[in-house]
């Protein structure tokens, strides 16, 4: 849900923008869809409806960090300002996620008077008063009354190319590198700088590079390659600015897509910005232009550039568990397609004042039909008409998809300052308050590269099948290297085995001989013994038998040892055995590799008629497209190759406009916002302190901000953080909640000057020092809380932010010491203050001297104030005498444009006598 006008300038960024300047009833395309509103914040281009929808996500899941389970939260609001002529705004989103809707965003962007206009118009005042803090363009009627209308986005005439890149064409860049068409034109009188806000090369000074320069560099930081065609529209005549001997090209519309082609124009390729950039400057050389009284240089055609980006998106969520690695690489690659289209468009003049004649005016009534025929159709769309005549003119052919159709549209339109051309400068901005009625719907543009799956496929074929070879390959050779070393081992275990067997054989049959030779021999002593001695004792004959005994029981062992020696070589011929069974089972294992090698042939098979069936597919799925049958079932595995939209979209009710704040607190709950401010995420952070500051713009969210502790979360984040976007934001919502007399109580009594005081000496960026100066200004206007103020510091921050030189911070800078001149006045008047002022007392009168004459009507009008303030008090007279405030005062009465301030001046200078002796001594009179 999202709170009323924020304080950031916004601007309407995505869609078509296309915005007529004529006062004749404005037509575009067929409107056939809704359309889609998203706004995006000034300082970081960020999508701003988005950005309140993320925050109330955040704040209704807070735990989702935590592992908390996520609610789901519906909010949908829109606002009003109550301003004329701004156009309700809508969101949605259908649900396949594939297409959305998006109004024509629109800018307007304010030329600084030239040379001719500040010597002829020195007397007369602008006719175009901007408010870019409200989004906001007064355009004068006269002295006294004037009209107010509101856009996207209000650039000034101190805006810069790169500012105005990013707030218009950036979103539309971001875009056409999603997938979607975009379109970026520019619309105003001659001479208001349509050319140089598009195509400006910047070759002398970059800063100064158009929205085509800069857009083609963001798009070389996504792709490596895009392709440029580039023409003009010349008396309904179309030109190759590229190849100017392509002087008639026709206009043609694709059967397939409807896409509108010009089929004859070049399509070049270019792969680097400097060579994007010299094509520019080969097609500007060739484009029409001429010498008018309203511009030296005026365009005399159409430009169009049309840059055509192909991008590759990475595929997300896959399934990690298929069944196999041929299922997870199956899904093809999703290219998306997208065209910028940069449209300059000539400038409309009147024939009395462009001076016209000849040729030259018959190409002016050219370009007049062609951009009226623009706006016809601009407004049947604006207005719902059954019918659109987009064949009335080539040019509303070519930018057909722009308007009613499917491309993202931004339009800028120029105007200038002369009260001498407020006719068409009112022209102008009626076109742009017509065509942000325009509402497009967008399509992505993707498809499937199967080309390249097919090629992907190919390679793993061949892989596998080279890496089957190798397997195989080093399966045999591993198998004859334990052949050959079984072999090898069997014949060592052989040989060994006889030649141990040889030996202990011989061994035994030594030992054995030995013995029985030994036997022999003492038998045969034991015989001549008896012989000779058998008429011994018996003892010997039986000590003989004990020996003949002994000698039975060794040999009986030696013959156990032969029988040893027989069951070993029994054991060595069962480990032959052994080893010709183990050659058996290596030759089974070769036998189970051959059946594997024949296994994987027939993998390698089907794999290869897997390809054929898909390629089949592929085709069938080719010619349905072709054939314009969308109804191909995308919800299996392809389906899930669709990525959502990058970003995601809100809705708007035009009947909750009332209660959009009542339903915020409702839904999300105000302490869930400011829990966000502690969230350790910066962008989460930054969210939520955007949502808190543009509550706190309403005065019945103020007191519940506060009561909930919004303003001392605040004042600690200035402390806390060193993000500057943090500061800037918090320094915002301090200074919306500072417009409240008891809020201002509050942030003094809790440090809150000094703190913006620290917060504007450490900052550079000039919109966190406005942020901060609106504050401290606010706080000025305090009668009660002066003296507090000076005393943290409040006059000299106030001070010390000049250096900055932006005219937005030097106009807070000048407001706050007008409220604060004011105050003492009236402190003075009413007896209470005697004495010096403290502003004289701090300095700050040379400033206000020196700046009495500025430029800039804001500044100068609350410096004048100031003055007139100051010099009703006495005792500062003899101050403003000698700094030469008495100067300014005398002139402030004479020539100031404000006829209030005019004659407060000559009441003070006439009650003051101090003043009066002055002028007298001087010979002057006040009035």
């Amino acid at each position: 849900m999202t709170p009323p006008p924020p304080r950031y300038p916004v601007f309407l960024s995505h869609p078509n923008i296309f915005a007529s300047k004529f006062n004749s009833p404005i037509d575009l395309f067929p409107l056939q869809h809704q359309c889609v509103c998203v706004l995006v914040c000034e300082e970081e281009v960020f999508l701003k409806l988005n950005c309140y929808d993320f925050v109330i996500k955040m704040a209704n899941n807070h735990n989702y960090k935590n592992g908390g389970v996520k609610t789901k939260s519906i909010a949908s609001s829109s606002y009003s300002s109550g301003i004329k002529s701004k156009p309700p705004v809508t969101s949605r989103r259908n649900s396949t996620g594939s297409t959305v809707s998006g109004r024509v965003r629109v800018a307007v962007r304010l030329r600084p008077r030239n040379s001719e206009e500040l010597s002829s118009d020195v007397d007369f005042a602008d006719c175009v008063e901007l408010q870019p803090e409200l989004k906001r363009l007064k355009l004068r009627r006269n002295n006294w009354d004037s009209d107010t209308f509101e856009f996207d986005e209000v650039l000034t005439e101190f805006a810069s190319q790169k500012r105005v890149y990013e707030v218009v064409a950036k979103p539309v860049v971001e875009s056409v590198l999603d997938g979607y068409n975009g379109t970026v034109m520019a619309y105003g009188q001659t001479g208001t700088g349509k050319t140089y806000t598009l195509g400006k090369l910047g070759d002398e000074d970059t800063s100064a590079r158009g929205i085509m320069v800069r857009a083609v560099e963001d798009i070389f930081a996504e792709t490596d390659s895009i392709s440029v065609s580039y023409i003009q529209l010349y008396m309904e005549t179309i030109q190759d600015l590229l190849d100017p001997a392509n002087d008639n090209l026709c206009i043609a519309e694709d059967p397939k897509s409807g896409d509108i082609t010009l089929p004859g124009a070049s399509l070049i390729e270019v792969r680097d910005q400097q060579s994007f950039v010299e094509l520019l400057r080969l097609g500007e050389a060739h484009r029409f232009a001429t010498n008018t009284k309203l511009n030296t240089e005026s365009s005399r055609s159409h430009a169009i550039l049309m840059v055509h980006v192909k991008k590759s998106v990475s595929v997300s969520g896959e399934n990690v568990s298929s069944k196999s690695h041929t299922n997870r690489t199956m899904k093809p690659p999703v290219v998306r397609k997208g065209k910028l289209i940069v449209v300059d468009l000539a400038g409309s003049e009147r024939i009395d004042k462009s001076g016209s004649e000849g040729h030259t005016l018959e190409e002016a009534k050219s370009i007049n039909l062609s951009l009226s025929a623009l706006g016809k159709c601009i407004n049947a769309l604006a207005e719902n008409s059954s019918h659109v005549p987009v064949r009335d003119s080539k040019l509303t052919r070519l930018l057909r998809d722009s308007f009613g159709g499917t491309a993202r549209t931004s339009l800028v339109i120029t105007i200038g300052p002369s009260p001498r051309h407020r006719g068409e400068t009112s022209s102008t901005i009626m076109f742009g308050q017509r065509a942000m009625k325009v509402e497009n719907m967008l399509k992505i543009k993707e498809e499937f590269d199967y080309k390249s799956l097919a090629r992907k496929l190919d390679l793993q074929v061949e892989s596998l099948i080279a890496q089957h070879e190798r397997q195989q390959k080093a399966y045999q050779d591993e198998i004859e290297r334990i052949s050959l070393e079984a072999k090898k081992q069997i014949s060592q275990a052989e040989k060994s085995f006889a030649d141990t067997l040889e030996k202990e054989r011989l061994k035994y049959q030594r030992d054995c001989m030995e013995s029985i030779k030994k036997l022999e021999e003492q038998l045969a002593a034991n015989k001549f013994k008896e012989e000779s001695l058998h008429n011994r004792p018996n003892e010997e004959l039986i000590e003989a038998k004990k020996l003949l005994h002994n000698e039975t029981l060794l040999r009986k062992a030696a013959e156990d040892k032969v029988k040893n020696l027989q069951n070993q070589v029994v054991q060595w011929k069962r480990s032959e055995v052994a080893g010709n069974a183990e050659i058996l089972k290596l030759r089974k294992m070769l036998e189970d590799e051959v059946n594997q090698r024949e296994k994987r042939e027939e993998e390698i098979s089907e794999l290869q008629n897997q390809l054929l069936q898909l390629s089949f597919d592929a085709d069938e799925t080719r010619k349905q497209l072709e054939s314009g049958d969308h109804s191909v079932d995308m919800s299996g595995d392809m389906g899930s190759l669709i990525s959502p939209v990058r970003q995601p979209q809100m809705k708007y009710s035009g009947e909750q406009e009332k209660g959009s704040v009542a339903k915020l607190f409702e839904q999300v709950g105000l302490q869930k916002i400011l829990s966000l401010l502690e969230a350790e995420d910066p962008d989460v952070r930054i969210h939520a302190l955007k949502v808190i500051a543009n509550l706190a713009a309403e005065a019945t969210n103020q007191e519940k901000i506060v009561e909930a502790g919004g303003l001392t979360s605040l004042l600690a984040l200035l402390t806390s953080s060193e993000d500057e976007n943090i500061h800037r934001v918090a320094a915002g919502a301090i200074a919306n909640l500072a417009m409240n007399e008891t809020n201002q109580e509050l942030i003094m009594s809790q440090g809150g000057v000094s703190l913006l005081a620290m917060t504007a000496q450490n900052a550079d960026d000039p919109q966190t020092l406005r942020m901060v100066a609106g504050a401290i200004a606010n706080l000025c206007g305090n009668d009660k809380l002066q003296l507090m103020l000076r005393a943290q510091g409040g006059i000299k921050a106030l001070l010390s932010m000049v250096r900055c030189r932006h005219p937005d911070v030097l106009a807070q800078v000048a407001r706050g010491i007008a409220n604060f001149a004011k105050c003492e006045s009236r402190a003075s008047t009413q007896g209470i203050k005697n004495g010096k002022s403290l502003l004289i007392e701090d300095g700050a009168l040379v400033w206000i001297v020196k700046n009495a004459n500025n430029e800039a009507s804001p500044i100068r009008r609350h410096i004048e104030l100031a003055l007139c303030h100051l010099a009703q008090h006495e005792g500062n007279a003899r101050d403003m005498i000698t700094g030469g405030a008495l100067w300014e005062l005398v002139r402030i009465s004479r020539d100031c444009s404000s006829e209030d301030i005019r004659i407060l001046a000559r009441r003070t200078l006439s009650s003051s006598p101090s003043f009066q002796v002055e002028l007298k001594r001087l010979r002057l009179n006040a009035g």
